[in-house]
Protein backbone atom coordinates (compact mmCIF):
# COMPACT_ATOMS: atom_id res chain seq x y z
CA UNK A 1 0.00 0.00 0.00
CA UNK A 2 1.32 3.69 -0.61
CA UNK A 3 2.30 5.67 1.79
CA UNK A 4 0.76 9.07 2.46
CA UNK A 5 1.19 12.76 2.85
CA UNK A 6 -0.32 14.02 6.35
CA UNK A 7 -2.13 17.71 5.53
CA UNK A 8 -4.53 20.02 7.78
CA UNK A 9 -5.66 16.57 10.08
CA UNK A 10 -5.69 14.22 6.60
CA UNK A 11 -3.76 11.93 4.98
CA UNK A 12 -3.87 12.10 0.99
CA UNK A 13 -2.51 10.37 -1.86
CA UNK A 14 -1.85 12.86 -3.75
CA UNK A 15 0.90 12.81 -6.48
CA UNK A 16 3.07 10.72 -8.73
CA UNK A 17 4.48 7.43 -7.20
CA UNK A 18 7.81 6.45 -6.48
CA UNK A 19 9.60 3.49 -5.69
CA UNK A 20 11.31 2.68 -2.21
CA UNK A 21 14.09 0.44 -1.88
CA UNK A 22 15.19 -2.04 0.68
CA UNK A 23 19.01 -1.40 0.96
CA UNK A 24 19.17 -4.77 2.38
CA UNK A 25 18.33 -6.83 -0.90
CA UNK A 26 17.92 -4.56 -3.44
CA UNK A 27 13.99 -4.90 -3.91
CA UNK A 28 11.44 -2.57 -4.57
CA UNK A 29 9.14 -2.95 -1.09
CA UNK A 30 6.59 0.17 -2.00
CA UNK A 31 5.84 3.23 -3.51
CA UNK A 32 5.77 6.85 -2.34
CA UNK A 33 3.85 9.67 -3.49
CA UNK A 34 5.48 12.90 -4.62
CA UNK A 35 4.19 16.13 -3.80
CA UNK A 36 4.22 18.76 -6.02
CA UNK A 37 3.48 22.36 -5.67
CA UNK A 38 -0.14 22.62 -5.10
CA UNK A 39 0.40 20.01 -2.55
CA UNK A 40 2.96 22.31 -1.05
CA UNK A 41 1.12 25.25 -0.99
CA UNK A 42 -1.95 23.13 0.46
CA UNK A 43 0.40 21.90 3.36
CA UNK A 44 1.55 25.18 3.89
CA UNK A 45 -2.22 27.10 4.15
CA UNK A 46 -3.43 24.54 6.93
CA UNK A 47 -0.35 25.17 8.42
CA UNK A 48 -0.98 29.21 8.70
CA UNK A 49 -4.60 28.24 9.44
CA UNK A 50 -3.48 26.45 12.69
CA UNK A 51 -1.18 29.21 14.25
CA UNK A 52 -4.89 31.64 14.15
CA UNK A 53 -6.79 28.22 15.17
CA UNK A 54 -6.60 26.24 18.27
CA UNK A 55 -3.09 25.15 17.63
CA UNK A 56 -2.26 28.89 18.31
CA UNK A 57 -4.52 28.90 21.45
CA UNK A 58 -2.82 26.57 23.16
CA UNK A 59 -0.45 27.27 26.16
CA UNK A 60 2.78 25.27 27.32
CA UNK A 61 1.12 22.79 29.62
CA UNK A 62 -1.53 21.87 26.48
CA UNK A 63 1.53 21.39 24.27
CA UNK A 64 3.53 19.88 26.77
CA UNK A 65 0.97 17.09 27.19
CA UNK A 66 0.66 16.21 23.51
CA UNK A 67 4.08 15.79 22.94
CA UNK A 68 3.98 13.44 26.24
CA UNK A 69 1.40 11.66 24.40
CA UNK A 70 2.93 11.27 20.66
CA UNK A 71 5.95 10.02 22.62
CA UNK A 72 3.15 7.68 24.68
CA UNK A 73 1.71 6.74 21.36
CA UNK A 74 5.41 6.04 19.70
CA UNK A 75 6.30 3.41 22.48
CA UNK A 76 2.86 1.63 22.34
CA UNK A 77 3.71 0.83 18.93
CA UNK A 78 7.50 0.28 19.30
CA UNK A 79 8.41 -2.65 17.35
CA UNK A 80 6.24 -0.85 14.15
CA UNK A 81 8.55 2.11 14.37
CA UNK A 82 11.74 -0.67 14.33
CA UNK A 83 10.19 -2.42 11.15
CA UNK A 84 9.81 0.85 9.47
CA UNK A 85 13.02 2.01 10.08
CA UNK A 86 14.80 -1.60 9.24
CA UNK A 87 12.96 -1.65 6.30
CA UNK A 88 13.83 1.48 4.62
CA UNK A 89 17.81 1.86 6.34
CA UNK A 90 18.77 -1.77 6.43
CA UNK A 91 20.30 -0.81 9.63
CA UNK A 92 20.42 -4.10 12.23
CA UNK A 93 17.44 -4.41 14.24
CA UNK A 94 18.84 -3.66 17.34
CA UNK A 95 20.51 -0.54 16.20
CA UNK A 96 17.07 0.45 15.55
CA UNK A 97 15.73 -0.75 19.02
CA UNK A 98 18.42 0.40 21.20
CA UNK A 99 19.07 3.96 19.72
CA UNK A 100 16.53 5.39 16.80
CA UNK A 101 12.93 4.64 18.30
CA UNK A 102 13.85 5.26 22.18
CA UNK A 103 15.84 8.36 21.17
CA UNK A 104 12.74 9.97 19.54
CA UNK A 105 10.64 8.76 22.42
CA UNK A 106 12.70 10.63 24.42
CA UNK A 107 12.84 13.60 22.54
CA UNK A 108 9.61 14.40 22.61
CA UNK A 109 9.37 13.64 26.41
CA UNK A 110 12.63 15.95 27.31
CA UNK A 111 10.79 18.40 25.13
CA UNK A 112 7.91 18.50 26.79
CA UNK A 113 8.94 18.37 30.26
CA UNK A 114 11.70 21.52 29.12
CA UNK A 115 8.21 23.74 28.71
CA UNK A 116 7.84 23.56 32.97
CA UNK A 117 8.71 26.45 34.59
CA UNK A 118 11.56 27.86 31.69
CA UNK A 119 13.14 30.61 32.91
CA UNK A 120 13.85 33.79 31.14
CA UNK A 121 15.06 37.47 31.72
CA UNK A 122 13.20 39.57 34.11
CA UNK A 123 14.52 43.53 35.13
CA UNK A 124 13.51 46.14 37.00
CA UNK A 125 14.88 49.29 35.46
CA UNK A 126 14.96 52.31 37.18
CA UNK A 127 13.46 55.64 36.29
CA UNK A 128 13.71 59.46 36.85
CA UNK A 129 10.69 59.62 38.93
CA UNK A 130 11.75 56.64 41.22
CA UNK A 131 8.94 54.38 40.35
CA UNK A 132 11.03 52.35 38.12
CA UNK A 133 9.96 49.79 35.21
CA UNK A 134 9.98 46.29 34.92
CA UNK A 135 11.26 44.44 32.21
CA UNK A 136 10.62 40.81 31.30
CA UNK A 137 10.99 38.74 27.97
CA UNK A 138 8.25 36.19 26.63
CA UNK A 139 8.83 33.81 23.77
CA UNK A 140 6.48 33.56 20.70
CA UNK A 141 6.94 30.80 17.81
CA UNK A 142 8.46 31.53 14.72
CA UNK A 143 5.24 30.35 13.05
CA UNK A 144 5.28 27.44 9.69
CA UNK A 145 8.47 25.91 10.26
CA UNK A 146 9.91 23.51 7.61
CA UNK A 147 11.65 20.40 9.25
CA UNK A 148 13.98 18.55 6.81
CA UNK A 149 15.63 15.42 7.86
CA UNK A 150 18.20 12.83 6.14
CA UNK A 151 17.78 9.39 5.65
CA UNK A 152 20.40 8.18 8.12
CA UNK A 153 18.34 8.19 11.54
CA UNK A 154 15.27 9.17 10.26
CA UNK A 155 13.41 9.18 13.04
CA UNK A 156 15.58 10.41 15.87
CA UNK A 157 16.71 13.08 13.61
CA UNK A 158 12.76 14.17 12.44
CA UNK A 159 11.52 14.39 16.45
CA UNK A 160 15.12 16.13 17.35
CA UNK A 161 13.41 18.71 15.47
CA UNK A 162 9.78 18.42 15.56
CA UNK A 163 9.33 18.19 19.41
CA UNK A 164 10.71 21.65 20.25
CA UNK A 165 9.23 23.02 17.13
CA UNK A 166 6.18 22.00 18.38
CA UNK A 167 6.84 22.72 21.76
CA UNK A 168 7.71 26.06 21.17
CA UNK A 169 4.22 26.92 19.09
CA UNK A 170 4.88 26.71 15.60
CA UNK A 171 3.41 24.62 12.80
CA UNK A 172 5.52 22.33 11.01
CA UNK A 173 5.75 20.82 7.66
CA UNK A 174 8.05 17.56 7.87
CA UNK A 175 9.82 16.29 4.99
CA UNK A 176 11.54 12.94 5.82
CA UNK A 177 14.21 11.87 3.38
CA UNK A 178 12.68 9.92 0.00
CA UNK A 179 14.83 6.94 0.93
CA UNK A 180 13.06 6.72 4.43
CA UNK A 181 9.59 8.17 4.67
CA UNK A 182 8.10 5.12 6.18
CA UNK A 183 8.37 6.05 10.34
CA UNK A 184 7.60 9.43 9.29
CA UNK A 185 4.44 8.44 7.97
CA UNK A 186 4.05 6.25 11.37
CA UNK A 187 4.58 9.86 13.23
CA UNK A 188 2.25 11.54 11.55
CA UNK A 189 -0.30 8.61 12.24
CA UNK A 190 0.46 8.86 16.13
CA UNK A 191 0.20 13.00 15.96
CA UNK A 192 -3.16 12.31 14.41
CA UNK A 193 -3.97 9.81 17.33
CA UNK A 194 -2.62 12.52 20.02
CA UNK A 195 -5.13 14.96 18.94
CA UNK A 196 -3.15 17.54 18.10
CA UNK A 197 -5.38 20.31 16.15
CA UNK A 198 -5.38 19.89 12.15
CA UNK A 199 -2.59 21.97 10.88
CA UNK A 200 -0.23 21.46 13.52
CA UNK A 201 1.95 19.01 11.89
CA UNK A 202 1.74 17.99 8.20
CA UNK A 203 3.93 15.49 6.71
CA UNK A 204 5.21 15.80 3.18
CA UNK A 205 7.15 13.23 1.07
CA UNK A 206 8.78 14.05 -2.48
CA UNK A 207 12.57 14.79 -3.54
CA UNK A 208 14.66 17.74 -2.54
CA UNK A 209 15.91 19.90 -5.95
CA UNK A 210 13.36 20.55 -7.85
CA UNK A 211 10.64 18.60 -5.80
CA UNK A 212 9.05 18.91 -2.47
CA UNK A 213 11.96 20.28 -0.37
CA UNK A 214 13.30 23.16 -2.56
CA UNK A 215 9.56 23.81 -2.74
CA UNK A 216 9.25 24.22 0.85
CA UNK A 217 11.86 26.08 1.87
CA UNK A 218 11.57 28.75 -1.25
CA UNK A 219 7.82 28.82 -0.36
CA UNK A 220 6.67 32.84 1.10
CA UNK A 221 4.59 31.39 3.81
CA UNK A 222 7.58 29.17 5.68
CA UNK A 223 8.78 31.46 8.21
CA UNK A 224 11.58 29.00 9.33
CA UNK A 225 13.94 26.39 8.42
CA UNK A 226 15.47 23.34 10.07
CA UNK A 227 17.08 20.85 8.40
CA UNK A 228 20.44 18.29 9.12
CA UNK A 229 21.68 17.06 5.60
CA UNK A 230 24.86 17.39 3.20
CA UNK A 231 26.55 20.60 3.65
CA UNK A 232 26.38 21.39 -0.34
CA UNK A 233 22.36 21.30 0.25
CA UNK A 234 22.72 23.34 3.17
CA UNK A 235 24.01 26.30 1.22
CA UNK A 236 21.58 25.72 -1.68
CA UNK A 237 18.56 25.89 1.41
CA UNK A 238 20.66 29.18 3.15
CA UNK A 239 20.42 30.63 -0.89
CA UNK A 240 16.72 30.29 -1.15
CA UNK A 241 15.79 31.24 2.49
CA UNK A 242 18.15 34.39 1.93
CA UNK A 243 15.49 35.90 -0.25
CA UNK A 244 12.96 36.63 2.90
CA UNK A 245 15.71 36.62 5.27
CA UNK A 246 13.90 33.73 6.49
CA UNK A 247 16.15 32.27 9.75
CA UNK A 248 17.78 28.73 9.21
CA UNK A 249 19.47 25.86 11.75
CA UNK A 250 21.30 23.72 9.96
CA UNK A 251 23.76 20.47 11.34
CA UNK A 252 25.78 19.56 7.61
CA UNK A 253 28.54 17.21 7.33
CA UNK A 254 31.35 16.33 8.74
CA UNK A 255 34.89 15.15 8.14
CA UNK A 256 35.82 14.37 11.96
CA UNK A 257 39.05 13.49 13.62
CA UNK A 258 39.42 10.95 16.66
CA UNK A 259 43.25 11.76 18.06
CA UNK A 260 44.61 8.84 19.76
CA UNK A 261 47.62 9.52 22.55
CA UNK A 262 50.05 6.79 23.59
CA UNK A 263 49.00 7.20 27.38
CA UNK A 264 45.50 6.09 26.58
CA UNK A 265 43.64 3.12 27.57
CA UNK A 266 44.84 1.45 24.36
CA UNK A 267 41.82 -1.43 24.01
CA UNK A 268 39.26 1.27 25.23
CA UNK A 269 40.09 3.75 22.09
CA UNK A 270 40.45 0.60 19.40
CA UNK A 271 37.01 -0.56 20.95
CA UNK A 272 35.86 3.14 20.69
CA UNK A 273 37.50 4.21 17.54
CA UNK A 274 35.88 0.93 16.02
CA UNK A 275 32.15 2.23 16.81
CA UNK A 276 32.52 5.75 15.81
CA UNK A 277 33.97 4.52 12.81
CA UNK A 278 31.44 1.93 11.46
CA UNK A 279 28.33 2.39 13.67
CA UNK A 280 25.42 2.33 11.25
CA UNK A 281 27.89 1.67 8.56
CA UNK A 282 29.91 4.79 8.98
CA UNK A 283 26.29 6.85 7.93
CA UNK A 284 26.43 9.02 10.87
CA UNK A 285 27.57 12.76 10.89
CA UNK A 286 29.26 12.25 13.63
CA UNK A 287 31.24 9.10 12.49
CA UNK A 288 35.59 9.15 12.79
CA UNK A 289 36.73 9.75 9.13
CA UNK A 290 40.27 10.78 10.20
CA UNK A 291 42.60 8.67 12.86
CA UNK A 292 45.54 10.29 13.94
CA UNK A 293 47.43 8.37 16.35
CA UNK A 294 50.98 9.26 18.64
CA UNK A 295 53.66 7.75 16.48
CA UNK A 296 55.02 5.34 19.39
CA UNK A 297 51.56 2.83 19.31
CA UNK A 298 51.05 3.74 15.47
CA UNK A 299 51.85 0.86 13.68
CA UNK A 300 50.40 -1.21 16.76
CA UNK A 301 46.65 0.59 16.64
CA UNK A 302 47.04 0.40 12.80
CA UNK A 303 46.88 -3.23 13.14
CA UNK A 304 44.08 -3.73 15.68
CA UNK A 305 41.92 -1.59 14.29
CA UNK A 306 42.40 -3.43 10.67
CA UNK A 307 42.14 -7.06 12.54
CA UNK A 308 38.93 -5.89 14.48
CA UNK A 309 37.16 -3.87 11.11
CA UNK A 310 38.13 -7.58 9.27
CA UNK A 311 35.79 -9.32 11.92
CA UNK A 312 32.62 -7.36 11.82
CA UNK A 313 29.65 -9.51 10.36
CA UNK A 314 27.91 -7.92 7.30
CA UNK A 315 24.49 -9.19 7.15
CA UNK A 316 20.24 -8.64 6.74
CA UNK A 317 18.93 -6.91 9.46
CA UNK A 318 17.27 -9.15 11.28
CA UNK A 319 20.24 -11.85 11.45
CA UNK A 320 21.37 -11.68 15.37
CA UNK A 321 24.74 -11.97 14.34
CA UNK A 322 24.70 -8.71 11.71
CA UNK A 323 27.10 -5.82 13.55
CA UNK A 324 27.11 -3.84 10.18
CA UNK A 325 24.20 -3.30 7.43
CA UNK A 326 24.41 -1.87 4.43
CA UNK A 327 24.42 1.41 2.63
CA UNK A 328 21.13 3.19 2.03
CA UNK A 329 20.79 2.91 -1.85
CA UNK A 330 22.65 1.71 -5.10
CA UNK A 331 24.23 5.23 -5.91
CA UNK A 332 25.50 5.65 -2.11
CA UNK A 333 27.35 2.38 -2.90
CA UNK A 334 28.54 4.00 -5.64
CA UNK A 335 29.98 6.91 -3.99
CA UNK A 336 31.75 5.50 -1.82
CA UNK A 337 33.68 2.90 -3.64
CA UNK A 338 34.70 5.66 -5.82
CA UNK A 339 36.23 6.95 -2.92
CA UNK A 340 38.24 3.41 -2.00
CA UNK A 341 39.28 3.69 -5.46
CA UNK A 342 40.36 6.84 -4.87
CA UNK A 343 42.71 6.01 -2.22
CA UNK A 344 43.91 2.96 -3.78
CA UNK A 345 44.92 5.54 -6.95
CA UNK A 346 46.69 7.91 -4.40
CA UNK A 347 48.76 5.45 -3.09
CA UNK A 348 46.89 4.67 -0.13
CA UNK A 349 47.55 1.17 1.93
CA UNK A 350 44.49 -0.76 2.77
CA UNK A 351 44.86 -2.67 5.36
CA UNK A 352 40.99 -3.70 5.44
CA UNK A 353 38.36 -4.13 3.34
CA UNK A 354 38.58 -1.29 0.45
CA UNK A 355 35.90 -3.46 -1.87
CA UNK A 356 32.20 -4.92 -1.19
CA UNK A 357 31.32 -8.33 -0.74
CA UNK A 358 29.87 -10.22 -3.29
CA UNK A 359 26.06 -10.50 -2.38
CA UNK A 360 22.82 -8.69 -2.98
CA UNK A 361 22.21 -5.05 -1.34
CA UNK A 362 24.45 -2.49 -0.81
CA UNK A 363 26.90 -3.51 0.60
CA UNK A 364 30.64 -1.91 1.04
CA UNK A 365 33.20 -3.58 3.38
CA UNK A 366 34.75 -1.96 6.17
CA UNK A 367 38.15 -0.03 4.75
CA UNK A 368 41.14 1.25 6.97
CA UNK A 369 43.55 3.30 4.67
CA UNK A 370 47.12 4.72 5.23
CA UNK A 371 49.72 6.43 3.86
CA UNK A 372 47.43 9.18 1.92
CA UNK A 373 48.60 12.98 1.77
CA UNK A 374 46.37 15.25 3.91
CA UNK A 375 45.36 17.24 0.70
CA UNK A 376 44.23 14.04 -1.15
CA UNK A 377 40.33 13.50 -1.43
CA UNK A 378 39.66 10.51 0.33
CA UNK A 379 41.11 12.71 3.76
CA UNK A 380 39.55 15.88 2.84
CA UNK A 381 35.98 14.95 1.40
CA UNK A 382 33.30 13.63 3.27
CA UNK A 383 32.75 9.91 2.58
CA UNK A 384 29.51 9.18 4.40
CA UNK A 385 30.68 5.30 4.68
CA UNK A 386 32.24 2.52 6.54
CA UNK A 387 35.90 3.93 6.41
CA UNK A 388 38.75 6.12 7.75
CA UNK A 389 41.97 6.92 7.13
CA UNK A 390 45.47 6.88 9.79
CA UNK A 391 48.04 8.97 9.71
CA UNK A 392 50.95 9.46 12.94
CA UNK A 393 51.73 12.42 14.59
CA UNK A 394 54.91 13.37 17.07
CA UNK A 395 53.77 16.27 19.47
CA UNK A 396 50.42 17.76 20.76
CA UNK A 397 50.68 20.80 18.73
CA UNK A 398 50.85 18.75 15.55
CA UNK A 399 47.62 16.91 16.44
CA UNK A 400 45.66 19.64 16.79
CA UNK A 401 47.17 21.40 13.42
CA UNK A 402 45.91 17.85 11.45
CA UNK A 403 42.59 17.84 13.26
CA UNK A 404 41.99 21.57 12.25
CA UNK A 405 42.70 21.57 9.24
CA UNK A 406 39.55 20.72 7.30
CA UNK A 407 36.68 22.62 6.01
CA UNK A 408 34.76 20.67 8.36
CA UNK A 409 33.91 21.34 12.11
CA UNK A 410 31.25 18.68 13.80
CA UNK A 411 32.84 16.47 16.30
CA UNK A 412 36.07 14.94 17.61
CA UNK A 413 37.31 12.52 19.60
CA UNK A 414 40.20 12.46 21.59
CA UNK A 415 41.69 9.44 23.56
CA UNK A 416 44.45 9.69 26.34
CA UNK A 417 45.23 8.76 30.03
CA UNK A 418 45.88 12.72 30.86
CA UNK A 419 43.56 14.46 32.71
CA UNK A 420 45.51 17.98 31.80
CA UNK A 421 45.89 16.66 28.17
CA UNK A 422 41.99 16.33 27.96
CA UNK A 423 41.19 19.78 29.16
CA UNK A 424 44.22 21.12 26.66
CA UNK A 425 43.55 19.62 23.94
CA UNK A 426 39.11 19.91 23.74
CA UNK A 427 39.12 23.19 23.95
CA UNK A 428 40.92 24.03 20.87
CA UNK A 429 39.42 21.66 18.25
CA UNK A 430 37.70 23.47 16.11
CA UNK A 431 34.26 21.72 16.37
CA UNK A 432 30.99 22.01 18.06
CA UNK A 433 31.67 18.92 20.05
CA UNK A 434 34.30 16.97 21.70
CA UNK A 435 34.21 13.72 23.35
CA UNK A 436 37.22 12.48 25.47
CA UNK A 437 37.36 8.90 25.96
CA UNK A 438 33.93 7.91 24.70
CA UNK A 439 32.05 8.39 21.38
CA UNK A 440 28.59 9.81 20.97
CA UNK A 441 27.72 9.94 24.71
CA UNK A 442 25.18 12.46 24.16
CA UNK A 443 23.11 14.75 26.99
CA UNK A 444 20.01 16.06 24.99
CA UNK A 445 20.44 19.25 27.32
CA UNK A 446 23.37 20.28 26.05
CA UNK A 447 24.79 22.38 22.69
CA UNK A 448 24.89 20.54 19.32
CA UNK A 449 26.06 21.33 15.91
CA UNK A 450 28.69 22.15 14.20
CA UNK A 451 31.40 25.08 12.30
CA UNK A 452 32.81 25.99 9.62
CA UNK A 453 30.79 23.66 6.76
CA UNK A 454 29.41 21.64 9.35
CA UNK A 455 26.40 23.83 10.56
CA UNK A 456 25.15 26.98 12.06
CA UNK A 457 23.09 27.21 15.30
CA UNK A 458 23.13 24.94 17.93
CA UNK A 459 20.18 22.32 19.19
CA UNK A 460 19.44 20.38 21.69
CA UNK A 461 17.22 21.44 25.35
CA UNK A 462 16.82 25.00 25.39
CA UNK A 463 19.06 25.89 22.24
CA UNK A 464 16.66 24.13 20.46
CA UNK A 465 13.94 26.19 21.85
CA UNK A 466 15.65 29.51 21.04
CA UNK A 467 15.65 28.85 17.78
CA UNK A 468 11.86 27.97 17.30
CA UNK A 469 10.93 30.87 19.10
CA UNK A 470 10.95 34.50 18.94
CA UNK A 471 12.00 36.63 22.38
CA UNK A 472 10.28 39.77 22.87
CA UNK A 473 10.58 42.21 25.46
CA UNK A 474 7.66 43.73 27.30
CA UNK A 475 8.05 46.95 29.57
CA UNK A 476 5.94 48.13 31.75
CA UNK A 477 6.03 51.62 33.36
CA UNK A 478 5.19 51.01 37.31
Amino acid sequence: MPLAHYIGGRFEESGVPFELVDPADGTVIGTVPEADAATVDRAVTAARAALTGSWGACGDQERGAMLHRIAEGIQVRFEEFVAAEVADTGKPVELARTVDIPRAIANFHAYADLLWGRAEDSYHTPTEDGAGALNYTVRRPLGVVAVIAPWNLPLLLLSWKVAPALAAGNAVLAKPSELTPSSATLLAEVVDAAGLPAGAFNLLHGFGADSAGAMLTAHSGVDAIAFTGESATGSAIMRSAAQRLAPVSFELGGKNPALVFADADFEAAVAGTVRSVFTNAGQVCLCTERVYVERSIFGEFVEALAERAKTLRLGAPYDPGTEMGPLISAQHKEKVLGYYELAKQGGATVHAGGGAPDRSGFFVEPTVLTGLREQDRPVREEIFGPVCHLAPFDTEEEALQLANDSEYGLAATVWTGSLSRAHRVAPRLQTGIAWVNCWNLRDLRTPFGGVKASGIGREGGKHSLDFFSEPMNVCVKL
